[in-house]
């Protein structure tokens, strides 16, 4: 798109939602979502809705569509990378609120976007602190359930479907199944993959600050 055509293209606002956050294996993923407001009855009729609300396989058919038909912008921090940046700034929010600057800051080079929407994490000022120059010059909405806003379903549902396939590669790379989420299974999880690899390989799979982290090294 030139910048002729920004200037004269509808305005419409960017969504952006994550996925990852409370799994204990895998990448956290942040997606963003452009959306014009003319597009959201046929975002409604694909069944756009929070991810939370689909099964993983309706959620990766949507993102399909998605991917295939509107400008977005996905930013995938792998388990290493996650550890690495968490061990630094020591604070989840701050780390999240860098992901959604990023996407938003992606799609407005392509799109032009006059707000941002985004779920309420943290103080509002994280993100803010977080975007760039271009960033700056939009209207950001942060809100509680802001997955009812179609654009940040959407962007749900990106996250969601990109975690989803990254876990599923994580666990062919090494031979076995890492679950979703955390709780009992993902806590026998962790302590087979200790026992196979040694503690030492959990950082490159899992977000190793969890307390899943002890109980597994416990359970060897």
């Amino acid at each position: 798109m030139t910048q002729s055509e920004l200037f004269t293209a509808p305005a419409g606002r960017i969504g952006t939602d994550e996925s990852g956050k409370g799994d204990y294996f895998g990448p956290l993923v942040i997606a963003g979502f452009y959306l014009e407001d003319a597009q959201e009855p046929v975002l409604r009729e694909l069944g756009v809705r929070d991810s939370k609300t689909l099964s993983d396989k309706r959620c990766r058919n949507i993102a399909e569509t998605l991917r295939a038909g509107y400008s977005h912008s996905v930013v995938a921090v792998g388990p290493e990378k996650y550890n690495e940046l968490y061990a630094k700034m020591r604070n989840l929010n701050k780390l999240l609120a860098w992901g959604h600057a990023r996407v938003i800051e992606n799609l407005l080079e392509q799109v032009p976007a006059v707000r941002a929407v985004t779920d309420q994490f943290g103080d509002a000022k994280f993100v803010l602190n977080a975007l760039l120059k271009k960033g700056r010059t939009i209207e950001l909405v942060q809100r509680p359930r802001a997955e009812e806003d179609a654009a940040v379903a959407a962007a749900s549902i990106l996250a969601r479907a990109e975690f989803l396939k990254r876990l599923e590669l994580l666990g062919r790379d090494w031979g076995l199944d890492l679950p979703k989420g955390a709780g009992p299974p993902v806590d026998q999880a962790a302590a087979a993959f200790v026992k196979r690899h040694g503690a030492e390989a959990l950082a490159k799979v899992a977000k190793t600050h969890f307390k899943t982290t002890e109980r597994a090294l416990r359970a060897v």
